[in-house]
């Protein structure tokens, strides 16, 4: 996945999102239970904000003490 983008407008689906993070479905299913992240849309499939996915990520990588980032 290409990060050439607004971060900031660009969403994500679950799916798209948990790619970009490096993890899988659950953990996106995970981070929204534990009100770290929140879907950008009211209706239909839930779509989040990239940035918010990859502060997320970026957070739980450096708590977790890991050194490599998401690809």
């Amino acid at each position: 996945m290409y990060l050439d983008t607004d971060l900031q407008n660009t969403t994500w689906t679950t799916e798209e999102a948990a790619n970009a993070a490096g993890v899988t479905r659950d953990v996106i299913y995970q981070w929204r239970a534990r009100g770290k992240i929140a879907p950008v849309n009211r209706r239909g499939w839930p779509r989040y904000r990239a940035l918010d996915i990859l502060r997320v990520e970026q957070a739980t990588r450096q708590r977790a003490g890991r050194t490599h980032a998401a690809v």
